[in-house]
């Protein structure tokens, strides 16, 4: 039990380690070398075959009666789409611009979802997770329109138009965020034991995350060694990320204290599903731009370790007071 609490308490730092161990054991391996093309390939199936089972058993936890919608809500879509628009606006126009990995790597940032976990660390906090479910299911949406609309114009295939690549980049990232609630809510009303039964199973996403960010930090590392851009972009890229984090969890728990819901609203803004983050960068953007995603996924569960530190004190000191 004390190994698997252990394994539990630090998935973060274990899954990342386990990433960049495996990338580096398997391509120092000689006789696997020829196995590299199957194995990239499996992982471009594997990874979003993850990202849709850890939110459609997310999802099925969920009861429809209790999603609530709040006035908060629609500032944070407003900040996220905003100042992804006005980013990938600024690539449009200036498409040579000398930074433009680091505006990459801010858009990864900001247009990502919230965290499949974040309820269970807004229920930890005190938040309401109720109204954290329903900003998830509203950004899912938010980033699925999004993503596809501005990607085409930041990256223009030279084979296709903008219709083209816009259908093609909604089809990866469509069924990802909005079909697994999709289906949650098909299987609670055609299968409803099943439902049920598979309602009992939430805690696997967590196992599931920790597998899919392994994977993801190993394709991250790849695109650092086999990459032409410089040390300092990718330092960069890690300063960029740290920035996106701060201002999102400190808009966030500004906008939510006027209306006596911080905590939940600065998770909701500031802690990512940063596995579909990671694997947006690399699919979708310059492979090495999904350094910055890797970076907030640290960034952001520094914060979420600070603050359950903080809850943990001050419940402590409640209950010395109280005895």
């Amino acid at each position: 039990m004390n190994i698997l609490r252990f394994c539990k308490n630090w998935t973060l730092p274990i899954a990342m380690a386990m990433g960049v161990i495996l990338y580096f054991v398997y391509v120092n391996i000689p006789f696997l070398a020829p196995t590299k093309p199957f194995v990239a390939h499996a992982i471009d199936i594997v990874q979003p075959v993850l990202i849709f089972l850890m939110l459609f058993l997310t999802f099925c936890k969920i009861n429809v009666h209790d999603l609530k919608l709040c006035a908060w809500h629609w500032r944070l879509l407003l900040i996220q789409g905003v100042s992804f628009l006005l980013l990938g606006l600024l690539l449009v126009i200036f498409p040579d611009f000398s930074a433009r990995i680091l505006v990459e790597g801010a858009m990864i940032c900001l247009i990502c979802p919230t965290a499949t976990a974040a309820a269970v660390v807004t229920r930890k906090l005190g938040g309401d997770a109720a109204h954290l479910t329903t900003y998830t299911i509203l950004v899912n949406l938010l980033a699925a329109i999004l993503v596809p609309l501005v990607l085409p114009l930041v990256h223009p295939h030279p084979e296709l138009n903008f219709g083209s690549s816009f259908a093609l980049i909604l089809g990866k990232v469509f069924p990802l965020l909005l079909c697994p609630f999709l289906a949650a809510i098909l299987l609670r009303a055609l299968l409803p034991k099943v439902h049920a039964k598979l309602g009992q199973y939430h805690e696997l996403s967590f196992y599931l995350w920790a597998v899919a960010l392994t994977l993801a930090i190993g394709v991250t590392v790849k695109s650092i060694v086999h990459s032409d851009v410089s040390f300092w972009y990718q330092a960069g890229l890690g300063g960029v990320s740290l920035v996106c984090c701060a201002l999102q969890f400190y808009f966030g728990k500004k906008i939510g204290r006027r209306y006596d819901d911080s905590i939940s609203s600065g998770q909701a803004l500031g802690q990512k599903n940063t596995v579909f983050a990671i694997w947006m960068g690399y699919t979708f953007f310059t492979p090495v731009t999904a350094v910055a995603a890797g970076f907030y996924s640290v960034w952001h569960n520094v914060v979420n370790s600070y603050q359950l530190y903080l809850q943990r004190k001050s419940e402590g000191e409640s209950d010395a007071l109280k005895n």
